[in-house]
């Protein structure tokens, strides 16, 4: 439901909390979203493939020496996923899920690598020089939101 403000011609829309029902139901569709990182002061966000399994949520991420996501991977205590779609006009949500950060104590090989995730985006990279690395986020709190 969208309403005006008494203040010109900005438009509001009401959102409410999701259930835990909710979430997961969302959660079980999504592939992708954006990982939020930080080095101090400093904010780093990537969009990124992830497989979510109970309470551990895991990025296959394309890393190379001296990268910029490495070290913010790095520098990271606890880092946030974003998850949101919007279908207008109506029904959008999103989902936050925050927590630790760090590589996977899970060893996965390729074939179980490409089963798990949507094909891993090379940009300006050598093929050979990018190392497929598999982190994870151990999901300490959830929160949904949706018009």
């Amino acid at each position: 439901m969208s309403e005006r403000s008494g203040m010109g011609d900005v438009e509001y829309t009401y959102t409410r909390g999701m259930d835990d029902e909710a979430v997961a139901r969302r959660l079980a569709d999504a592939e992708t979203g954006v990982l939020a990182l930080a080095a101090g002061d400093d904010a780093y966000a990537i969009p990124v493939a992830f497989h979510r399994d109970d309470d551990r949520v895991y990025f296959r991420l394309a890393i190379h020496a001296g990268s910029e996501k490495a070290a913010y991977l790095e520098s990271t205590a606890r880092a946030a996923l974003v998850v949101y779609d919007t279908e207008p006009p109506d029904d959008s949500w999103s989902i936050v899920l925050r927590g630790p950060i760090s590589p996977a104590e899970r060893d996965l090989d390729d074939a179980a690598i490409n089963a798990l995730f949507t094909p891993l985006r090379v940009f300006d990279e050598a093929i050979e020089a990018v190392e497929p690395t598999i982190y994870e986020l151990a999901v300490e709190t959830v929160t949904g939101r949706t018009t």
